[in-house]
């Protein structure tokens, strides 16, 4: 009967170490994991900021160009006449 005791106690032992290696490793990615959820909503949050930025760029020069537009109708339409023309040419030669 001794050995089963002590084969049993082994057996705890084995398992509680076990165990805690378990409990280690999980406290461990569980860490990693919040760090990385971290960064992930920083860089979202720049890609974000970025976009605003882009979009409020795009907002101004689309403005610019409509106040030249009012500003300078005839120039807008002999600009416009030859881009198209350029743009047909080059495409007519493909």
């Amino acid at each position: 009967m001794a050995t089963k005791t002590s084969d049993h106690k082994v057996s705890d032992q084995v398992a509680d170490k076990a165990h805690e290696t378990v409990d280690r490793v999980a406290e461990r990615a569980g860490r990693a994991e919040e760090r990385v959820r971290e960064q992930f909503s920083e860089a979202d949050e720049k890609v974000r900021e970025k976009a605003r930025q882009g979009q409020e760029r795009a907002d101004d020069i689309l403005n610019a160009v409509g106040t030249y537009v009012r500003e300078n109708p005839l120039t807008a339409i002999g600009l416009a006449f030859v881009a198209g023309a350029l743009y047909s040419s080059l495409t007519r030669r493909r």
